[in-house]
């Protein structure tokens, strides 16, 4: 009788055993911020077929689930895999090939990385990014004379950190057959005593781009550069970046990489707004996979703040008579406007200043009468009117928090006391849409998901300037800051209901923490390490 009873428990056991669901992955004994609807809390999670199956308490899902791979993360936190809702993927690889200039505390610092890039090298042409004058003592534009003087021959372009100013020798502006009286629209030839300086501003610099020797960077160069971003990017959390401006080539060749399973990472693609790729993406219509969305334009209205370029409605208060460039002429951008909008697809476009936001909020509204949940986004949104912040109620923010710390120093040299105040006004833009979509803009600013949330926070620098915070009332409080880089990224890129959250269905894309990023203290917020990064279940 006492063995029937064994054998009777051991068959119920093993019953019980098999009832069990075999799952992909368990992960237990976490501190889960889910960025669900309810921003609610969770202890573990099982993964099944790239997607969440379940989410609960470590009890709960081990009582329910089996699987052969058991994670413990002791306590550890899991937030949904950060999302970068505006960024150059590709440009952040290509960066790599190139002259590292950023962090330059001088033109003398500028020139010698220059040289030690060449070392003796015969270059067909050196090109390098990352330079900015303001963190210079010497705050004005550079000049290419000492240049001309080392590189007689070479071509040299130095890209200012933002993109939107170009440093070039003699030899690159021959290239483009700049010279004094060179005008063009959307541009600035920069001058200096009646002559050229090097610099170029804007469209400009694409008269030199135009003419750059060989065919540029090779298939070879690009899928390297992809990789090479992506490992970056995994290593800091992101599990999908919106790439700011792509062409067809390159968004082919992201798919192609994405289907043989060498590119891990999600990209929503904007399609750089020329003629050309409006005729052909809208006849072709949305592109979607799990890995790749295309559905969006990329267009500027002006250029950068710190370049000058940004179109102000009254004039710089550290350039008089100055009021910028508007890159993208008003009767080209709103018959683009007007084509997009009866599409389906989205138009994401670039505005600095008060001017060019006022513009693009107009046009944007008024094409977009009776079309609803349209999502169309303003990147950067960063001096708005105070009369124009009710134009946000149907158009969606795109922000970077770190524009705001980066430009802090000098932003009200530039746009005076009273202006200033409309300035990465992050909260006021919330307030207006309802939700905000939150980047980095890398390469020109850190890539860092953690230097973006710290200042949205803290308003602060790595040094804790200024000690109550940049124009505080504009902080963002840490819900919507994780929001910002989940949910709500999710929501501008129309992928909320894959992606975003914590919750069953949608593409188990996580990150684990080493600290608890929503009750470390602040000032450790940016020092947060990513133990590791799962995209659809699977460890990178």
């Amino acid at each position: 009788m006492k063995k029937l009873t064994i054998l009777l428990l051991l068959i119920i056991c093993a019953s019980c055993s098999k009832e069990k669901i075999q799952v992909d992955s368990i992960i237990s004994n976490a501190n889960v911020y889910t960025v669900n609807n309810d921003f609610g809390k969770a202890e573990a999670f099982a993964v099944k077929d790239g997607k969440f199956l379940e989410i609960g308490t470590s009890s709960d899902i081990q009582s329910k689930y089996t699987s052969e791979n058991l994670i413990d993360v002791q306590g550890k936190t899991i937030v949904p895999g950060f999302i970068d809702a505006h960024c150059h993927f590709l440009g952040l690889g290509l960066d790599q090939l190139d002259v590292d200039l950023v962090g330059t505390k001088s033109f003398e610092e500028v020139m010698k990385r220059v040289l030690d890039f060449q070392n003796g090298k015969e270059l067909d042409y050196i090109v390098g990014r990352g330079w900015d004058q303001n963190d210079w003592e010497d705050k004005f534009f550079p000049n290419k004379k000492l240049l001309d003087k080392l590189f007689p021959e070479t071509p040299v372009a130095l890209i200012r950190i933002d993109g939107h100013a170009t440093l070039c020798n003699q030899a690159a502006l021959d290239l483009g057959g700049i010279t004094i009286n060179t005008k063009v629209d959307g541009g600035e030839v920069v001058m200096e005593n009646g002559e050229l300086t090097g610099v170029l501003v804007d469209n400009a610099v694409d008269l030199v781009w135009n003419h750059w020797p060989g065919s540029g960077y090779t298939r070879k160069d690009i899928v390297e550069a992809l990789l090479v971003a992506q490992d970056m990017c995994f290593d800091l959390g992101l599990t999908t970046v919106d790439d700011a401006g792509l062409d067809q080539n390159t968004i082919e060749l992201i798919d192609s990489l994405q289907n043989t399973g060498d590119l891990k990472m999600r990209v929503y693609a904007m399609v750089s707004g020329t003629e050309d790729n409006v005729d052909y993406y809208l006849n072709k219509g949305i592109i979607k996979t799990d890995r790749l969305n295309v559905r969006s334009f990329k267009f500027y209205a002006d250029g950068a703040l710190g370049s000058r370029g940004a179109m102000l409605r009254e004039p710089y208060s550290d350039k008089p008579n100055h009021l910028g460039l508007l890159v993208t002429d008003l009767e080209t951008f709103n018959k683009n406007a007007e084509r997009i909008a009866n599409s389906e697809y989205q138009m994401n476009t670039h505005a600095i200043g008060d001017s060019a936001n006022h513009a693009v909020l107009q046009i944007y509204n008024k094409v977009l009468v009776g079309k609803e949940n349209r999502r169309w986004r303003v990147e950067h949104a960063q001096v708005v009117s105070q009369e124009d912040f009710d134009l946000y109620k149907n158009v969606m923010p795109s922000i970077q928090p770190t524009h705001a710390t980066s430009d802090m120093y000098w932003a009200e040299d530039r746009l005076g006391s009273e202006r200033v105040k409309g300035a990465y006004a992050y909260k006021q833009l919330l307030n207006a849409y309802g939700k905000v979509a939150l980047g980095t803009d890398f390469p020109v600013e850190r890539v860092s998901p953690f230097l973006t949330f710290y200042a949205a926070v803290a308003r602060q620098d790595l040094e804790q300037y200024p000690e109550s915070g940049f124009q505080k009332e504009n902080g963002l409080t840490r819900e919507e800051t994780l929001k910002g880089m989940t949910i709500w990224a999710a929501y501008s890129n129309f992928e909320e209901d894959e992606k975003g959250s914590i919750e069953v269905g949608k593409f188990a894309d996580f990150i684990i923490l080493d600290q608890d990023i929503m009750t470390v203290d602040q000032k450790e917020i940016p020092n947060i390490k990513v133990k590791q990064t799962f995209v659809g279940g699977e460890a990178q």
